[in-house]
């Protein structure tokens, strides 16, 4: 792979000093004053553009923040109309209608030149018919699509017992909270009408395509997706019937959860998708924008998720406080800020206090565990998740708050560990969320609807044991480490979840088999690191396209990036090649392509929500782990401990 021709020039240890220390400048100069880290998670164009189309469904639009919005949408739009997933992606037929939709809905004129090219994409890649579901509904509402194209999502489905098969807690917890809003959505069919000239009825390659959705059958004809496209059948059957005995009790049980489920912060599930499908099946149900749920729902979305600059507002999908301060915290200590410095410490008592204590969903597979653990969001009660318990554990750890720290690192070790799956390995939200025939209803194409355990989270968390002393041996470690062998790619590699994509797989994985006490020599971790070395870049850093989900030729290529240059120096370092050359160069990399002001520039996507379908940039990953690698190496090369407060040095 060659990206980039930049020569590598040896890094002196005065110019690492430097570069450290802007960087750790650059990050006390933007800490919050309550001590948290938090900057901006930004996706795609649909959340602007769904937020268009909820005003709009809610009343409540106003023609500033529409023109802002309109703004923004333009400035995503790509040369050949569209717009993608992900910075300098393909575009995307479902991502380009509803930034087509939202932005005439917003009043640009159908005839400029931006209009006519998305068009003319939409058109090209099989028109609203080609769509996703998700799209087909937000059509639907405005009377663009038929409700009856939609497959059938009767609200009766929240009246299925836990012991069922398939009930609403064998989704993913972010799945699970988005279908109980859509059952009531489906189930109501609101309308909203608009002139007809903002309508999309051009956007449709065939006409029949407004009435049907053409379903891909299984070759083999006993299949759950050939099943569930029989069932499906059944009950549409079912939605034309006037006799619908258990409807009324079905909407109140969607009701009662919907209000049982909305956070502090007026949110559900502490993201987009769920919060606004909530927000219109209330609607659909009789709430008016004033009603408390309503009005806290409205506020927190324009409020606390939005993204204001005088030119243009948006809305971001999720907000990341708590796992950006972890993940601070931690490169700031491998920077060399000591374990007492006031503004970690101010950071540490923020963490514990956004501790969460309140049972979840969570609690229907694992019963009998108090608990204790923290969520990615400023509020989320409901879902905590145990990676981001890891890395605020590790944290913590590194900090001078011994006795603040007791009981609420009790309960998130004991959390995590109850939340370990049969198979050795943890998933982000739920213990055993492993039932894959739920991706096969045909309303499932909207991203992964499952939350496994993967490879990244059971690494994360098999470090921090390993960190607080649990010996390899021991049941829950063995079982993990046992999971992390068996996931290894043939070529070495480790899958990314949560961050893309071998490259972070890699950057977590082999920095927790040293904590557990796996020998750098070993094969396993050889070949590891013969992979990152294979993959790096010519000008000494490392990326990774978001398109390595879809093609596996493109694994560990891609531009460099700050964020996966730091995430394979991390993994090399874990490995002992401190004084590798592609360590060397790596660290050149960063230091070359570091801005004055401490950070460094990365438009790549390099998180992602679901592989594929939604791709994320943390405006912080491309600070905080630079900081880490480059604190990381400068301690290496000197043969230092990182020193822990009231306990042995950590190497």
């Amino acid at each position: 792979m060659t990206v980039g021709t930049a020569p590598a020039a040896a890094t002196t240890d005065d110019a690492l000093d430097a570069c450290i220390e802007r960087a750790v400048a650059y990050m006390r100069s933007i800490q919050h004053a309550d001590g948290y880290w938090w900057a901006e998670l930004e996706s795609n164009a649909t959340m602007a553009a769904e937020h268009v189309m909820l005003e709009h469904i809610l009343g409540i639009g106003e023609p500033a923040r529409m023109r802002k919005l309109a703004r923004y949408i333009l400035g995503l739009q790509q040369a050949d109309g569209s717009w993608p997933i992900y910075f300098g992606g393909p575009g995307d037929v479902s991502i380009t209608t509803e930034a087509y939709f939202a932005l005439k809905l917003a009043g640009t004129p159908p005839d400029a030149p931006e209009m006519r090219r998305a068009r003319a994409f939409v058109l090209a890649h099989g028109g609203i018919g080609a769509t996703r579901i998700f799209t087909r509904v937000w059509l639907a509402i405005f009377g663009q699509s038929d409700w009856q194209a939609l497959p059938a999502m009767p609200p009766e489905a929240i009246l299925l017992p836990e012991r069922f098969p398939l009930n609403i807690y064998e989704f993913a917890s972010w799945a699970r909270a988005t279908i109980v809003g859509i059952l009531v959505v489906c189930a109501r069919r609101p309308t909203v009408r608009i002139e007809p000239a903002r309508g999309v009825g051009e956007l449709y390659a065939r006409p029949e395509d407004r009435r049907r959705i053409a379903f891909k059958r299984d070759r083999s004809l006993l299949s759950w997706r050939n099943g569930f496209l029989a069932l499906d059948r059944l009950l549409r059957l079912h939605e034309r019937s006037p006799w619908q005995p258990l409807r009324r009790r079905a909407l109140r049980a969607c009701e009662r959860w919907l209000l049982d489920h909305q956070e502090r912060d007026g949110s559900w599930g502490g993201i987009q998708p769920p919060w606004v499908y909530a927000l219109i099946a209330l609607k659909s149900l009789g709430y008016a924008n004033d009603h408390p749920v309503m009005a806290a729902g409205i506020g927190g979305l324009l409020r606390d998720f939005a993204i204001e600059t005088d030119e243009t507002f948006t809305v971001q999908p999720c907000v990341s406080p708590v796992w950006d301060t972890a993940l601070a915290v931690t490169g700031m200590r491998e920077a060399g800020v000591p374990a007492d410095d006031p503004a970690l410490l101010r950071a540490g008592r923020w963490l514990l206090s956004k501790e969460i204590r309140a049972r979840g969903d969570w609690c229907v597979k694992v019963k009998d565990t108090a608990p204790g653990g923290w969520a990615f969001e400023f509020e989320n009660d409901g879902y905590p998740d145990t990676d981001d318990t890891a890395e605020v554990l590790i944290a913590l750890r590194l900090l001078d708050l011994r006795d603040e720290r007791a009981d609420a690192w009790r309960r998130g070790r004991g959390w995590l560990l109850a939340m370990q799956s049969r198979n050795g390995g943890w998933g982000a939200f739920d213990r055993d969320n492993t039932k894959s025939f739920v991706t096969k209803i045909p309303f499932a194409d909207f991203g992964a609807t499952l939350d496994p355990p993967t490879e990244d989270v059971t690494a994360h968390i098999a470090e921090f044991l390993a960190l607080d002393g649990m010996a390899a041996d021991a049941p829950a470690l063995r079982r993990a480490l046992d999971y992390l062998h068996r996931t290894q790619e043939r070529d070495g590699s480790w899958f990314g979840r949560w961050g893309v994509n071998y490259v972070y797989g890699l950057g977590a994985v082999l920095p927790a088999l040293i904590a557990c006490g796996e020998d750098a020599a070993n094969p396993r971790v050889r070949r590891g690191v013969r992979w990152l070395l294979a993959h790096q870049n010519a000008d000494g850093g490392w990326g990774e396209t978001c398109a390595s989900y879809d093609d596996a030729a493109l694994r560990g290529r891609g531009a460099s990036t700050a964020s996966q240059t730091a995430w394979a120096l991390l993994a090399l370092l874990a490995a002992g090649e401190e004084r590798g050359e592609a360590v060397r160069r790596g660290i050149a990399y960063l230091a070359r392509t570091q801005r004055p002001d401490g950070q460094w520039d990365e438009p790549q996507f390099t998180g992602t929500g679901f592989p594929r379908d939604f791709m994320l940039n943390y405006h912080l990953y491309r600070i905080y782990w630079p900081l880490w690698a480059l604190g990381r190496y400068r301690r290496a090369l000197a043969g230092t401990a990182l020193h822990l407060p009231g306990s042995a040095a950590l190497a």
